[in-house]
């Protein structure tokens, strides 16, 4: 019996060698089938090719399918951790809009009990941006918009997220907006939460510096800044960027507009500053010292006795009085008395 497994497998040995030697010999001259540079080795590859290749579709379908199925669990596998992602984001935007809606309702009481009015002129004319002017020395865009929309200098202009400047030059049909960047801009902003006041000060720079900030140690990297009002040139509250740390240890402001992709602009009507040219209807004249007057006592002036000859004057001898003479008025008064 040992003596057979000893044959049998004496007999598959040289088998599987010659089979492996076949396969390395077959496999090398493929190699160097497909390895040889000449024009006949190569119409004679594409015609191995056309002979062998459609003969295998039936066993490269399954592999197709295979490669089908796992790109599809892939894109399943994918489309789940998107809606995961998405559930979880949604989640959260559910807690920010009822945040948002409480906060909305706060305001509206707060408003109302403030009895606050809203400025119905406050609204805004859109313009397309036409050229954009920018230098190492000067920062400014062009619009489409001008005179004719009602478009006046020092309005303010965003780009419907952070302020991006204000007009300075209007035309009949174009109107030329200086950028917040630009040296010859000066804003007053506010920081937020710490209320701090500032000046905004361009220097052709993305990072415009914040200047004569009032308390510096309470104003810290990412808080918000907006515009605060002061000098009438812009309205109160608009939003300009957050503060930042500088590479020279400045504070400066990261501008929440897109500079880089500046289209449209909204420009900000605001009220119309009436120019002062006379301001003795503003200072108040000097108040002039008053007489003290002398008290009078009404009960000594209704117990001391009546004057010689002053006797209850009627209105007409008060009106004769004063046309006739004397003598004439004491008469009458005298006539008067013995009636």
């Amino acid at each position: 019996m040992a003596r057979t497994r000893t044959d049998s497998a004496e007999y598959y040995r040289p088998l599987r060698r010659l089979l492996v030697g076949g396969l390395v010999a077959v496999l090398l001259g493929l190699f160097l089938l497909w390895r040889i540079d000449s024009p006949r080795v190569e119409r004679f590859r594409a015609a191995l090719v056309d002979a062998v290749v459609p003969n295998l579709e039936w066993a490269l379908l399954p592999v197709a399918k295979v490669a089908g199925m796992v790109e599809d669990f892939e894109s399943y596998t994918r489309i789940y951790e998107q809606n995961q992602e998405l559930k979880r984001e949604l989640q959260q935007m559910k807690a920010w809009k009822e945040a948002a809606l409480q906060l909305e309702q706060q305001n509206a009481r707060l408003l109302d009990l403030n009895q606050v009015r809203l400025d119905p002129k406050l609204t805004h004319v859109t313009g397309q941006v036409l050229a954009d002017s920018g230098s190492p020395f000067r920062q400014s865009v062009l619009l489409n918009v001008g005179a004719r929309d009602g478009i006046r200098d020092g309005w303010a202009c965003m780009d419907g997220i952070g302020l991006v400047g204000r007009i300075s030059g209007v035309g009949e049909r174009t109107a030329r907006v200086i950028l917040v960047t630009d040296t010859n801009s000066r804003i007053p902003v506010t920081i937020q939460p710490s209320g701090q006041k500032a000046l905004l000060s361009g220097d052709n720079s993305p990072l415009p510096p914040l200047e004569f900030i009032e308390d510096a140690d309470e104003v810290r990297p990412g808080d918000r800044v907006v515009t605060s009002g002061d000098g009438g040139v812009f309205p109160a509250g608009l939003l300009v960027g957050q503060v930042v740390m500088g590479n020279d240890r400045r504070l400066r402001v990261s501008l929440a507009a897109d500079y880089q992709r500046l289209e449209f602009l909204r420009v900000l009507r605001s009220h119309e500053l009436v120019p002062i040219t006379d301001a003795g209807g503003l200072v108040a004249p000097p108040l002039l010292p008053s007489i003290p007057q002398p008290e009078v006592d009404a009960e000594g002036e209704a117990a001391a006795p009546p004057a010689p000859g002053g006797g209850d004057v009627e209105g007409t001898g008060s009106g004769d009085a004063e046309g006739g003479d004397a003598a004439t008025g004491g008469g009458a008064g005298a006539g008067a008395a013995d009636g």
